[in-house]
């Protein structure tokens, strides 16, 4: 029986990713992405159940649809609702940890995203070792010394200062304090700590290990070097998602948000290639499945906007790169168009472990992906009150009470960003109508409420489906 290996990177867009493309600014160096692409299987049309952080771990981590968020209304003591389905794995629901841990797998979970484990969360359930690596964005890891002014001002532009923004960049940039190698950030302790693993388990039998990297997620903390690939000059710092509209911000800072992003994917793909290395000299390379994908992409400009939202959609936060190597070599250097969804990986890590008797949502992927047969004929990706139909040749988002809707047309799979609503009322109704039958033939209540609350975003059609 073969060890199973997950990498789960948090904010990493599938155009950054070299094998996939490159994003609408540049092209990112990822050398060692690339060599690993060469030897899997790559999926090119995959995709999140649900959205953000949180709701998509605990989708891949128990294979079940979140999507509508019945029992996602989470407020949480230690914690900010972050989105519908931001809080833990419902107890009823076995892990795939648990279930793997059953099988005589040992398993364990080295992470560094922090939003796993804060008071009341529960992703490590079941893992016989996990390791959180602190220190990522506003995890309270130091309460001191606090950040002066001066420093705030030269990691955060002036203009995007404002309470939440300062106190974020302030713990962070604090809790990296005493960190001057480049081994000593988030991705390289992150990938390290994975290596190290290996070593101290090299008993075992069989293993499920999850390694989970918050990086490239913001805020975009890189060393200068890196940063130095792609902007080279000598402006003003920005490494920080403003959650907003680019229109008013300065052509320069966008710029220098890009290279900090692209310098911190570039960080990535070192030091995934050491952990994919120490795998080979310690001759598990190939005897390991080993699956590769991202929560979700983020925006830098695209579209006019930094940050990553549900309402409105874009490609570049729902598309995810999704690669599995076969420790025998078998679909290496192959490329599929089958429409995946995270829940799938769960479904397929389940079968490489001959583990038939687990009901799960997804379905197991490789082989249809290699054969060329039909998988499914759309996807729905949740995000909050509003979701996202996608299928051969669209791409629907609106808000769960049917307004606010885009309907655009898939052009070489992108969307073109004109809504064509109006023109394809039917069309709207029937990706409506996919959705409503996959959330179980309604939405709840208060989700169906938040989206009322919820502004129109502008371009939206009028139309509310009928399906």
């Amino acid at each position: 029986m073969m060890n199973i290996i997950l990498v789960i990177f948090d904010s990493l867009r599938r155009d950054c990713v070299g094998t996939f493309g490159s994003p609408p600014w540049w092209r990112i160096r990822t050398p060692h992405f690339d060599r690993f692409a060469g030897e899997s299987l790559v999926l090119e049309r995959a995709y999140p159940e649900s959205l953000p952080t949180l709701p998509t771990r605990r989708a891949i981590y128990t294979g079940m649809r979140v999507f509508p968020f019945v029992d996602g209304d989470f407020r949480l003591k230690g914690d900010f609702v972050g989105a519908p389905g931001w809080g833990p794995i419902p107890e009823e629901q076995p892990t795939l940890a648990e279930i793997l841990g059953e099988e005589g797998y040992r398993t364990a979970l080295i992470s560094d995203v922090y939003h796993m484990f804060k008071p009341s969360k529960n992703f490590w359930r079941g893992f016989h070792q996990w390791k959180f690596l602190r220190g990522k964005e506003k995890d309270p890891a130091r309460s001191g010394p606090a950040l002066t002014q001066e420093e705030i001002d030269y990691w955060l532009p002036k203009e995007m200062q404002n309470p939440s923004s300062v106190a974020q960049i302030a713990q962070c940039v604090a809790n990296m304090r005493d960190r001057r190698l480049e081994e000593d950030y988030f991705a390289p302790r992150v990938f390290r700590e994975a290596s190290a693993w290996l070593e101290q388990n090299a008993d075992a039998e069989r293993f499920f290990l999850t390694v989970e990297s918050f990086d490239p997620h913001g805020p975009f903390l890189v060393p200068e070097h890196y940063r130095r690939m792609y902007d080279d000059s000598e402006g003003r710092e920005q490494i920080k998602a403003g959650y907003s509209s680019t229109q008013n911000m300065d052509p320069a800072l966008i710029r220098r948000t890009r290279a900090n992003y692209s310098g911190l994917v570039t960080l990535c793909d070192r030091w995934f290639g050491h952990f994919v290395e120490s795998l080979r000299v310690m001759g598990l390379l190939d005897e390991s499945l080993i699956i590769f994908t991202s929560d979700h992409g983020h925006s830098i400009g695209d579209a006019g906007y930094l940050g990553k939202r549900g309402y409105p959609s874009g490609p570049e936060v729902f598309r995810v790169p999704l690669m599995i190597r076969h420790p025998e070599g078998t679909g290496a250097g192959e490329r599929s168009r089958v429409l995946v969804q995270h829940t799938d990986i769960t479904a397929e890590i389940l079968r490489r472990a001959g583990i038939e008797n687990r009901e799960v949502d997804g379905m197991p992927f490789f082989d249809p992906a290699l054969e060329g047969r039909d998988y499914r004929d759309h996807i729905t990706v949740a995000w909050g009150s509003a979701f996202t139909v996608i299928n051969d040749d669209w791409w629907f988002n609106c808000k769960a009470n049917g307004k606010g809707g885009f309907l655009y047309r898939l052009v070489e799979d992108d969307p073109d960003r004109i809504n064509k609503m109006d023109e394809n009322p039917d069309m709207a109704d029937e990706l409506f109508g996919m959705a409503l039958e996959d959330a179980g033939g309604s939405f709840p209540e208060w989700i169906v409420e938040l989206a009322d609350k919820k502004l129109d975003a502008p371009g939206c059609s009028d139309l509310v489906p009928r399906p």
